[in-house]
């Protein structure tokens, strides 16, 4: 059993780059130990070293528990950090250290010992490299931090460390108009991409957050409403510059749209939440912007009947941009706020697609078509808004439904608060799934609407209840998501699993030896455990953290 014991001078040697892995010589090691005359002094395995079990499946039991380095380690760390960034791109302030602490919901959050030391802004891919080395030789965790709109705690820190934010990293490194590609660096604010793209007539697929990060975009494996028609992030990205738990910068692939070589490395980052690497370059793929759009408006009094039209506008070949469906309640804030501006809204369930053609002609053959299975599913109230005037108004209506769901609910719970899921079902299943989470929602006295990506079974519930309902709250949202691996789904569509609750049912909808092949990948890469550790699966025995205030 390697004793995890940690000796400053050790850490001074560490952080200068002396070689403390298990290769390092027998006689080299025993020459510094010498000095230290102390019971339980490990040869040369360093922190967490000697913990990852080498079967093709890492079960929870059988590692230790973690140890990472003392305050004199960290606060020498540190010293050379600074040498590497410079004074005015590293904090201590504690108000920089809380922010990357707590996640915009407040439900979320680090304890006030778990704040890091420090946040480092770096504005390359050396100093990061040259930053993780310093973390890994002396054993110091690490929290990537991007554009800070996470609700499911991927930056919160578990262990006090050091938060790697990349927002300085904001270039757009190259674009490939005959290529339909760019480089970005992880700074870069998915809008702005966007806006630069405009003169090229392109654009980058996902639509997740305004404020969202590329890093964090790909992080998390995010997407958004435009995901049924350009994918995930998984589905944009060609290639990735990562930087591995030692300092190693790997570049996972080059720029080719289709490659047949070896492990496909780049997929196996995204997601990851930073916990096998550190995202500093990608190279996206780009979609040409859809022209001649329209927006298609429909109401339906039953939701089955919506999911039908839907699943028969995909039979039929109809390629749409968008498919988002709001419901009954959620229709019914629209109409009680009067959020909808002039347009008359019936508190039904609203069916949105938006929908394009290169022509009038091909358009308007296809709106044709649309009009009639929707009438064939009962559909009323379809219109059609053409005018970017009509366009932007029908939107806003989908794109501020949180704020106004909680306007709405503050009518009769004064001191409303609200937490969103982002469960994902079959799409034939989502109907179902709506009305049993709902009916469970009223039973336990919570407020609810719901909204969500009608095209792909991705809905995201906003349950809404009081303070003192907070637990009833997170009992029902767990539910929910038992509800959704019944009916073979999963427990996240697009935010991710960070620290939340959602981490704890994993298990019930992947099974052990899938979270085991998991916990092995993490430990291969990172055998320290020092990159955002505890995120997405436990890799402590000792650790029982509960996410929630």
């Amino acid at each position: 059993m390697h004793t995890a014991i940690c000796f400053n001078q050790k850490a001074k040697n560490a952080v200068e780059g002396e070689d403390l892995s298990p290769r390092t010589s027998f006689f080299k090691i025993f020459g510094v130990a010498s000095t230290f005359l102390t019971v339980g002094f490990a040869i040369g395995f360093g922190l967490n070293n000697g913990n990852h079990s080498f079967g093709s499946t890492t079960k929870l039991k059988d590692l230790k528990p973690l140890v990472y380095a003392s305050n004199d380690r960290v606060q020498y760390a540190l010293s050379n950090i600074v040498k590497i960034v410079g004074e005015d791109n590293i904090t201590t302030s504690p108000g920089e250290l809380k922010t990357h602490s707590e996640d915009p919901s407040k439900f979320i959050e680090a304890k006030d010992h778990e704040h890091p030391y420090a946040v480092v802004y770096p504005t390359s891919v050396d100093e990061v490299s040259k930053i993780v080395k310093i973390c890994y030789d002396a054993c110091i965790p690490i929290i990537p931090y991007s554009g800070g709109t996470s609700i499911e705690g991927h930056y919160i820190p578990t262990r006090k460390g050091i938060s790697i934010d990349v927002s300085k990293m904001d270039k757009i490194v190259a674009i490939h108009e005959d290529d339909l590609d760019v480089v970005v660096q992880p700074g870069v604010e998915w809008t702005y991409l966007n806006e630069q793209l405009e003169d090229y007539g392109l654009m980058f697929g996902p639509d997740p957050a305004p404020g969202a990060l590329i890093g964090g975009i790909l992080g998390t494996n995010a997407s958004g409403t435009n995901a049924v028609r350009f994918g995930a992030a998984k589905d944009n990205v060609l290639s990735l510059t990562v930087v591995l738990a030692d300092g190693t910068v790997v570049k996972t692939r080059q720029r080719p749209r289709k490659s047949s070589n070896g492990y496909n490395l780049t997929n196996l980052f995204v997601g990851s939440e930073g916990t096998l690497g550190i995202i500093v370059e990608a190279t996206l793929k780009l979609h040409v912007k859809p022209t001649n759009e329209v927006i298609t408006m429909m109401n339906f009094r039953d939701l089955g009947d919506a999911s039908r039209t839907v699943s028969e506008l995909f039979k039929r070949g109809i390629t749409c941009n968008a498919v988002e469906i709001m419901d009954n309640r959620q229709m019914n804030a629209v109409v009680q706020m009067g959020s909808g501006g002039d347009r008359k809204w019936y508190p039904d369930h609203l069916l949105l697609l938006k929908l394009s053609a290169v022509d009038d002609t091909s358009l308007n053959s296809i709106l044709k078509t649309v009009e009639n299975i929707g009438k064939t599913n009962k559909a009323f109230n379809i219109q059609v808004a053409k005018s970017k005037e009509d366009k932007e108004d029908i939107w806003r209506v989908r794109k501020t439904l949180l704020w106004n769901s909680l306007g709405w609910a503050k009518k009769y719970k004064p001191n409303a608060m609200v937490l969103p899921t982002d469960v994902c079902v079959p799409m034939s299943k989502l109907p179902e799934l709506i009305t049993k989470a709902m009916a469970m929602l009223e039973s336990a006295d919570l407020l609810a609407t719901a909204a969500g990506h009608a095209g792909d079974g991705n809905v995201h519930v906003l349950v809404i209840f009081e303070p003192e309902q907070v637990q009833e709250a997170h009992r029902c949202i767990n539910e929910m998501s038992k509800m959704a691996i019944e009916l073979e789904g999963t427990v996240s569509g697009e935010h991710g699993i960070g620290v939340s609750e959602k981490r704890e049912l994993l298990e019930r909808e992947l099974g052990t030896d899938t979270i085991d092949l998991m916990r092995t990948i993490k430990y291969a890469l990172d055998k320290k455990c020092i990159l955002n550790p505890d995120h997405i699966f436990r890799i402590d025995p000792s650790e029982n953290r509960n996410p929630f205030k």
